[in-house]
């Protein structure tokens, strides 16, 4: 299956979400935009994860919706500017959030992990590992996750086993 083949795609409202996600809802307001009863699956961890089929990874804070990670190849697809977000080689696609930044004066900000991101329009390309090779993966964040050292430094990593500690400033 390609990366754009017989996939939804959803719109990018900079800000505000993506799709039918908005950031704030409450996890029963998510599964209700998704038309879903409940996730396929909860996570535990410093952040409330609620995984849903088609590839949409729900995270929270403090019960609200926060961030949203979308599958490489099953996860609806985004659009920047013509441009799919998922299912790219990463390199490509990091250079096209560069030559993007530089046309429209876009912030650009790399995180610890080594993912790129357009902090205005809380858009974050990650790099999935899919039948042994790598794909880009988009998640969009609150901005003001992205504008704060604090959260950018503690993004949600899907797959990262769960610790004991709070990420949470006390």
């Amino acid at each position: 299956m390609s990366a754009s083949e017989g996939r939804e795609h959803w719109e990018l409202l900079p800000g505000a979400g993506v799709g039918p996600l908005r950031f704030g809802l409450s996890p029963a307001e998510v599964a209700d935009a998704l038309r879903l009863s409940e996730p396929q699956k909860r996570v535990g961890g410093p952040y409330e994860q609620e995984d849903f089929a088609d590839g949409v990874k729900a995270f929270y804070d403090a019960g609200k919706l926060a961030c949203i990670a979308l599958d490489a190849v099953t996860g609806p697809q985004v659009l920047l500017a013509g441009f799919a977000l998922a299912g790219h080689d990463p390199e490509q696609a990091h250079q096209f959030l560069l030559d993007y930044a530089a046309e429209h004066g876009s912030c650009l900000l790399y995180t610890l992990d080594d993912s790129l991101a357009l902090t205005d329009l809380g858009v974050l390309l990650r790099s999935q590992e899919v039948g042994g090779v790598q794909m880009s993966r988009p998640v969009f964040v609150r901005e003001d996750w992205l504008e704060s050292e604090y959260y950018r430094d503690r993004l949600p990593l899907e797959g990262v086993p769960a610790t004991d500690e709070s990420p949470w400033p006390s």
